[in-house]
């Protein structure tokens, strides 16, 4: 009885302590992040305003949840690096090990963000979901690298889709813009070195797909001009 009631009361702490936590960010955050979550759940077109509601909590809660972890990993290594008493070597094992924490509780609450949308979305809406979060980088990089080169084969593309999905995972959890970028910047390196052993001069590539692109839009002008 007695572990019962313990586990009772260390329930009710992590419940009250994560609602404590809640009430201490900027309402103006708060904000932000529900109208970042309703403009990606707007464009699902769900026609369900219960689900649409339930969707945009956890999209949010996520942002927030996100923040949190970050913030607080950020705050450490501040600290750290004004420590002078310690060591430079010293220094950045505790923010190594900082990080590698942060990284172990972003990766759990990713997980459990995936789970708790799958109970309220299908998985084709799961992914516009990601995509909302990380700007539409993925559909638009697979769109451009299938226009500029439009000889690649099934087994080039399989390669280039997945290697953005796995950029498009890790861009979820990144906590700013640049960052998000980031992400797709590192996994479009690979690529290009992947296409690159393939046989693919990606400078003469992309210079004559550029060439190409500004035709077109010069094309769309006369077209305009000629309609008018």
């Amino acid at each position: 009885m007695k572990l019962i009631k313990n586990i009772g009361v260390l329930m009710m702490f992590l419940v009250f302590g994560s609602n404590i936590a809640q009430q201490h960010l900027d309402p103006e955050y708060v904000k932000v992040t529900n109208e970042r979550a309703a403009k990606i759940v707007t464009k699902l077109d769900l026609k369900n305003e219960a689900k649409e509601k339930a969707v945009s909590n956890i999209i949010a809660q996520q942002f927030r949840d996100l923040t949190e972890i970050q913030d607080g990993r950020d705050a450490e290594i501040k600290k750290v690096k004004e420590d002078t008493s310690l060591a430079k070597e010293k220094q950045n094992e505790k923010i190594d090990k900082l990080k590698a924490n942060a990284d172990k509780s972003i990766a759990k609450l990713h997980k459990s963000y995936i789970k708790k949308l799958s109970k309220e979305l299908s998985e084709d809406k799961i992914t516009e979901v990601k995509d909302g979060m990380t700007y539409g980088v993925l559909p638009i990089t697979v769109a451009g690298y299938n226009d500029m080169l439009p000889n690649l084969t099934a087994e080039q593309k399989d390669y280039i889709y997945k290697a953005l999905v796995e950029a498009r995972e890790h861009a979820m959890d990144a906590g700013s813009s640049k960052e998000k970028h980031g992400w797709f910047g590192k996994y479009k390196g690979r690529i290009n070195n992947y296409l690159s052993k393939q046989g693919y001069d990606l400078n003469k590539e992309s210079k004559d797909w550029h060439e190409r692109v500004e035709q077109r839009e010069k094309n769309k002008v006369k077209d305009s001009t000629a309609k008018e």
